[in-house]
């Protein structure tokens, strides 16, 4: 079931808010059934796994708070090993080992155990201690972040989960603005610049110049639009039910440098690599080339984090290299330069996270040096562009996604500095809604949904 179709917006979202005020003695475990109602609605085979992964690290979390010594340290180990091999069966056997589990990919599964992972890791440090079935239940199947984030933290949700909870006039207000503002982003924005960038990235495009630059430029925006609008969907609806999830953008395309950039960008995934991984590591706390190699080695699993597959890596290793030359040679050289520099890089970057494979990625990369050709208008001489659709508001679209991108505020910043509760707010909430109703006729799934 997807945010932008009308079975959620019509059918399941009422039902779910019309159940949770009816409910409210009740409200933990009514919310926990509706999310497991919301996953099965994609494939109910996959609903016996996740239920046994929550019930499995659930007992474990008991055990590791519970346990002492050398049981407690088995249980732990245990724990990591079964749940990294589930993800490592449904997501890299393929990819590792040349084999297959026979079914798709479980939609959400590096969410949903990831979450669990830096539970039990909370557990054996003893920051976190199990609170119950129901509200545990909850915290990992969250239907609004379950399959495609945020990346949960159990210190920051579990207080909110409480029953006996009213809905608040405010919260429906905040929560139907964020979530109109983040229904826009992907309906009408990422959603029509995909026929600008699909055909510069399928298999053998070869692409010229300004073909190579503008579908380029047009994923990196079509992607910002789709996750950042996900996630905008994601925290509207939770602040409906009063409850506040952590936000996972920040204008990312306005940093000035690319640290800044991964602080900016999927905030709660930098967060998770940098406290989980990064930390333990050693981070920074042995030496300038222990944490270079540090720093490789997170973003590089943060690229196998995304998918099974050489260009995940790629773009992982890119990045991390991108950060070790930013903390060697820019880390106190901040100047004008640095914002164009820092998105020029993220977008060459996303070549390879977008192509099907390397060759294909060189083959784009080797367009945007005009190896293939200028591909200039017809304006300039040139044999005109490609691939690039001629005649629609492709094009303008793109611009004004690159403006917005660039020096608009965030979604947080609009919603503090405009919103009121005054009438005329309500009426232009109301009237995005609609045209985002109206141009649903044929919903797509979100990008992140294949991660």
């Amino acid at each position: 079931m997807l945010f932008n179709s009308f079975p959620f917006i019509f059918l399941f979202l009422p039902l779910a808010l019309a159940g949770y005020q009816l409910l409210r003695r009740h409200g933990v475990a009514w919310l926990g059934l509706c999310s497991l109602c919301f996953y099965a609605w994609w494939d109910w085979r996959f609903l016996p796994l996740l239920l046994a992964s929550i019930c499995f690290n659930y007992c474990a979390g008991l055990a590791i708070c519970s346990l002492h010594g050398r049981w407690r340290a088995a249980v732990f180990i245990v724990s990591l090993l079964l749940d990294l091999g589930l993800l490592l069966w449904f997501k890299y056997a393929a990819f590792l080992f040349g084999i297959s589990a026979g079914l798709p990919l479980p939609i959400g599964i590096s969410f949903f155990t990831f979450t669990q992972l830096a539970f039990l890791v909370d557990c054996w440090r003893g920051s976190a201690r199990e609170p119950g079935f129901a509200p545990y239940l909850l915290f990992v199947s969250y239907f609004p972040h379950l399959v495609a984030g945020p990346v949960l933290h159990h210190a920051e949700m579990m207080p909110q989960f409480r029953n006996g909870r009213p809905l608040q006039a405010e919260d429906l207000a905040l929560g139907l603005t964020i979530f109109a503002m983040g229904l826009a982003k992907k309906v009408l924005v990422a959603d029509n610049l995909a026929p600008l960038a699909n055909p510069v990235f399928a298999a053998g495009a070869a692409p010229q110049l300004l073909d190579a630059w503008i579908g380029t430029l047009a994923y990196a925006m079509q992607l910002y639009f789709d996750f950042s609008g996900y996630s905008d969907m994601a925290i509207g609806l939770s602040r409906l039910f009063g409850v506040r999830l952590p936000e996972n953008f920040d204008s990312p395309y306005q940093s000035r440098n690319i640290a800044e950039f991964w602080r900016r960008w999927h905030m709660t995934l930098s967060r998770f690599l940098r406290d989980y991984l990064y930390i333990p590591l050693g981070g920074n706390r042995k030496g300038e080339w222990r944490r270079r190699a540090n720093l490789m080695a997170t973003m590089i699993l943060g690229g196998a984090w995304h998918g099974a597959g050489w260009t995940f890596l790629a773009w992982g290793a890119l990045h991390g290299v991108f950060l070790v030359l930013h903390q060697r040679f820019g880390a106190n050289r901040p100047g004008w330069w640095g914002g164009p520099l820092t998105f020029c890089a993220v977008l060459l970057a996303w070549v390879p996270f977008r192509s099907p494979d390397l060759a294909s990625a060189l083959s784009i990369w080797a367009g945007m040096a005009g190896l293939h050709g200028a591909g200039l208008p017809h304006a300039l001489g040139g044999p005109g562009l490609r691939w690039i659709p001629a005649g629609g508001m492709e094009l303008p679209l793109l611009l004004l996604a690159a403006l917005a991108a660039w020096f608009a505020p965030n979604t947080r910043q609009l919603v503090e500095q405009r919103w009121n509760g005054r009438l005329r707010n309500a009426g232009a909430v109301a009237a995005l809604l609609l045209a985002c109703v109206f141009s649903m006729n044929r919903p797509t799934e979100f990008l992140y949904f294949q991660f």
